[in-house]
């Protein structure tokens, strides 16, 4: 792989958390290589992150509801709204998690029965007109410029969308979605569709294929059969997707690229801070979803991993209380990429407090220093940076 360009990082660097520099490691965030075997690599410096273990942990059930950064979704769209024939309901028991308790077990079936992880459910009846849905979303809504992943084994029963997406609202999203009604073994299709929604995709009545923000990219093995990692770097410049860890396609402003894609118009990349979500759903539509499936739907989902740079004020004051010496030779720590047990949160002393939800010393955003602080010490982050770039 070629090194990385001189290009080199971006820092919008939007938050920390504060602790004692000299009590933990990664204290001025992490690093991720972005792109691909080509000029356009870069390094990118992020300041938070959100690591979410569904396989060991109940983020969801009545007692984490909403408590530990993600929070299953109730609510209901017509089929109007939807663009369907049926509306979709998304309701908290169609979302669940079933766990391993080994703590050292990554694969099997949890307590709940079926795939351990968390669980989206579709159900095959059609209810008032409704096609029973699942969804989760993060509790925070300071996600902007991060990269963003997903492990995740999607269903094959036809009939269904599976997506892990960033919204802000409806021009400013990413998405990563499956249509299992597209699945076939015999010729080996297996598609993933990659796109932004933007102001011009909603000229063309939310259709991304038409404003030059939409690929379609045929994967190599069977997304229903096992889990695999999706992820997007969503930068201010552009937007990068892969699968476990192959680059599948770019999009940026005033360019597009992928191999299973043509090229369109300017992109426009989103601007504002949003959050994420993972959602299983059908609608009827003949020309989307399909379905209603003909026999309950699951996806399952083992982990979602954010390192990212937050908009909260509470974040940014922390950049500038704990991140004291960037040069440090573990302020910044390498992302690790192609290791799905890896999570920094179960390192010791590489999260403290950097985690979104934790009540003691972790929880984030506790200080009250000055935001000017944080915006002071960007200049530093990005000499140092630049220099080992270099």
């Amino acid at each position: 792989m070629r090194a990385p360009s001189r290009r080199g990082l971006l820092l919008a660097v939007l938050g920390l958390t504060f602790i004692d520099p000299s009590a933990a490691n990664c204290e001025c965030g992490y690093s991720v290589t972005t792109g691909g075997n080509d000029e356009d690599a870069s390094t990118q410096l992020f300041t938070d992150l959100l690591e979410s273990d569904f396989v060991h942990v109940d983020y969801v059930g009545a007692d984490s509801q909403g408590r530990k950064g993600w929070a299953a979704q109730e609510y209901n769209k017509s089929g109007t709204d939807a663009r369907g024939p049926y509306g979709e309901a998304f309701v908290l028991e169609n979302v669940k998690g079933s766990l391993l308790a080994d703590a050292g077990a990554w694969t099997g079936n949890g307590s709940g029965g079926g795939d351990a992880g968390l669980q989206l459910t579709v159900g095959s009846e059609v209810m008032g007109g409704m096609v029973l849905s699942a969804e989760a979303a993060t509790t925070g809504l300071d996600y902007l410029y991060g990269s963003y992943r997903v492990g995740m084994k999607v269903t094959d029963v036809p009939g269904t969308c599976s997506a892990f997406f960033w919204y802000f609202n409806d021009t400013q999203e990413v998405n990563i979605e499956f249509l299992s009604a597209d699945f076939d073994a015999d010729t080996s299709t297996y598609p993933v569709n990659l796109g932004l929604q933007t102001p011009e995709s909603r000229a063309s009545g939310y259709n991304a294929s038409q404003a030059g923000t939409f690929a379609t990219h045929n994967l190599p093995f069977d997304p229903s059969a096992d889990f695999h990692e999706y992820r997007f770097d969503l930068l201010a410049d552009r937007v990068l997707f892969y699968a476990d860890g192959a680059l599948l396609a770019t999009m940026a402003n005033n360019r597009s690229s992928s191999s299973s894609s043509t090229d369109g118009g300017a992109v426009v990349v989103p601007s504002e801070p949003g959050n994420l979500l993972l959602s299983h759903w059908s609608n009827g539509d003949p020309d989307r979803s399909r379905g209603p499936p003909p026999a309950d739907a699951t996806t399952a989902v083992r982990y979602v991993k954010a390192y990212y740079n937050s908009t909260a004020a509470g974040r940014r004051a922390d950049l500038a209380a704990r991140c004291a010496d960037p040069t440090g030779p573990a302020a910044v720590c390498a992302v690790p990429e192609g290791d799905a047990t890896f999570f920094f949160a179960y390192q010791a002393n590489m999260t403290v407090n950097q985690t979104t939800y934790a009540a003691g010393d972790s929880a984030a955003g506790r200080t009250e220093a000055p935001a000017s602080a944080a915006v002071a010490l960007l200049g530093t982050l990005a000499v140092v940076m630049w220099a080992c770039l270099s």
